[in-house]
């Protein structure tokens, strides 16, 4: 069942580039909830949508999928007029989706130890270790960017491997750590987290959604972490201002 439904999304996600609404077949046009604020509900607005955004001859690459009970996530790739990285996260009942996320910024780097926004592994392992490593990112999360409690960091961080994908940020504990104690090393940048709504998890990979604010401005922040033997070894993100009430297309909001 977990690979059909990938295979699904991806082939959702791929309609994006030729404007085929056959692609939206595996969206439930009866139940679908849309939590884009700028997409308009149900299966026929993503039908408009791909059709717009396919005049651009765009490209989707997607560079990791995985699987936790009823949903999917992916991590992806837009080239559209501009080039964008985001996730996408869809709730399944039965062989249909009935309810999607997602957090798409522009693309920016490579950072200061030379990542891009996607590289690094792909390959989900240790899927007996699923449960656990959900369990320490939600702890790290929790303690380290809602509440603040960077002492924390080194419990959850493995220092001397830890690789950072965030375009502002460089590898290792000490940069990480300065990013949110010190705007200034974070491109004056002011990141709060105030709470997290949603954590999935498939083997050694841990996608969170929470939210906060940029500068002040309500944002959603997509974070997924590769954990390995009970560390952080590496991160990937995206942030999103959450639009205006008075812009949004649906009234399902963005979490």
């Amino acid at each position: 069942m977990a690979s059909k439904r990938k295979d699904q999304i991806c082939t959702l996600l791929k309609g994006i580039e030729t404007g085929d609404g056959a692609s939206v077949a595996v969206v439930n046009p009866d139940k679908y909830i849309q939590h884009n604020p700028q997409t308009h509900e149900g299966g026929e607005g993503l039908v408009a949508l791909f059709k717009r955004l396919s005049k651009s001859s765009p490209r989707v690459n997607i560079v990791r999928i995985f699987s936790d009970g009823d949903y999917v996530f992916a991590h992806t790739e837009y080239d559209f007029d501009t080039s964008r990285v985001g996730f996408e996260i869809f709730r399944f009942e039965g062989d249909l989706t009935v309810e999607h996320w997602d957090n798409i910024q522009p693309r920016e780097g490579p950072n200061p130890s030379g990542h891009s926004m996607v590289d690094g592994p792909t390959e989900v392992t240790d899927l007996d270790r699923t449960e656990p490593n959900r369990e320490i990112v939600r702890s790290l999360v929790e303690d380290v960017l809602i509440n603040g409690q960077l002492d924390k960091l080194g419990h959850y961080i493995d220092d001397k491997s830890y690789c950072e994908h965030n375009p502002r940020i460089g590898d290792g504990l000490s940069a990480l750590r300065s990013a949110f104690s010190d705007p200034m090393s974070n491109g004056g940048i002011t990141i709060k987290y105030d709470r997290m709504h949603r954590i999935l998890a498939e083997g050694n990979f841990v996608l969170t959604v929470s939210e906060g604010s940029v500068n002040d401005v309500n944002s959603s922040f997509f974070d997924l972490f590769r954990v390995v033997h009970g560390k952080l070894v590496e991160h990937w993100d995206t942030t999103e201002a959450v639009p205006p009430r008075s812009e949004w297309k649906n009234d399902n909001g963005k979490f």
